[in-house]
């Protein structure tokens, strides 16, 4: 299982917008800069993520983006469903018609791991992950060089 760039990029660009977030919201400039990613390609994972509604454009010009929302409240599996619409590891899990059998312990299997999957990414929440981010970049920050 590879999740696609979108994905991954946009629990990126979301936990840009929820680190710093200020009434003026986080222009998508200084996001394509942090995160290193294309200020086209990170056009549709905006759009996207307003779409879900999960992020808001602050108004007017040169306005950035914030939350729409509480970051306890948001959950991985959220960012995750604005850019797919369901996590399904294997096709015969929506039907049985591409199964040779009905029902066989391989594709019970394999729905067992997509729940553990779903289940893992719908408790950790937003603030979980910037409370994360904040770590590494403090832990960051601590490193010191001398020459």
């Amino acid at each position: 299982m590879k999740l696609n760039t979108k994905t991954r990029y946009g629990l990126r660009a979301i936990i840009e917008i929820a680190m710093n977030s200020s009434e003026h919201g986080v222009l998508q400039k200084d996001i394509a800069k942090t995160q290193n990613i294309s200020n086209k390609y990170l056009d549709q994972i905006i759009a996207e993520l307003k779409s879900a509604d999960l992020i808001v454009n602050t108004g007017g010009k040169k306005s950035g983006y914030r939350l729409n929302g509480d970051p306890k409240k948001i959950t991985a599996y959220t960012i995750f469903k604005a850019f797919n619409s369901s996590l399904q590891l294997i096709d015969c899990m929506s039907s049985n018609e591409c199964c040779k059998t009905k029902m066989c312990a391989a594709q019970s299997f394999w729905c067992g791991l997509n729940d553990h999957i779903v289940s893992y990414l719908q408790s950790k929440t937003l603030y979980d992950l910037v409370q994360e981010q904040s770590k590494i970049q403090k832990n960051n920050d601590l490193v010191m060089f001398y020459i």
